[in-house]
């Protein structure tokens, strides 16, 4: 069975939208106003590119990430590797970034169950709370932002549901405030 890793720049209190920029949103790129750089914080996304072997993305990360990936050196790796979709509504795969488009939670199970390492989940709040209440998620990789953000899309579901346990595996503080918090979801 491969790994299922949520990877995700999250604030305090869990809001994950508009990281990097996002129209319409209040704090859109939030990741990159008033937090100095310290690219310290940055190694683990090098490490996720290096370690996975697929990407798996809901219908808006994916529509918002081929028109722009493909062309970004720093992400040669990520497009060598396999891609997939989640989505009951996309028609087709965008050319510039081809994928697999998977229709359900199901299909996420069969590819889960395949032989291969591990697949890498970015962006994608909606899909990531569904793996989450689902029971699929087996890692967290979160580098938590020293900032309140209020509204927006939110890592975690409010679902009401069993407690999840999770054991911290690796973590680090930087300068800037930023947290690496990696967790193993615990079975």
């Amino acid at each position: 069975m491969r790994t299922l890793i949520v990877t995700a720049f999250v604030s305090l209190d869990g809001v994950m939208e508009g990281p990097g920029g996002e129209v319409g949103y209040r704090n859109s790129g939030w990741t990159f106003k008033d937090i100095e750089f310290d690219p310290a914080a940055y190694e683990i996304k090098g490490r996720e590119q290096s370690e996975a072997s697929a990407l798996l993305l809901g219908r808006t990360s994916y529509e918002a990430f081929a028109p722009i990936w493909p062309t970004m050196e720093d992400f040669a790796e990520y497009n060598a590797m396999s891609r997939y979709v989640v989505s009951t509504t996309l028609e087709q795969d965008d050319s510039r970034w081809p994928a697999t488009i998977l229709r359900s939670i199901d299909d996420v199970v069969e590819l889960r169950n395949t032989d291969g390492g591990p697949i890498s989940v970015h962006g994608s709040a909606t899909l990531g709370r569904s793996l989450a209440d689902a029971g699929l998620v087996d890692r967290y990789h979160l580098l938590v932002f020293p900032l309140l953000l209020g509204a927006g899309k939110r890592l975690f579901s409010a679902a009401d549901k069993d407690t999840t346990h999770l054991d911290l595996v690796e973590h680090e503080v930087y300068g800037n405030g930023i947290q690496k918090q990696v967790f193993d979801v615990r079975r």
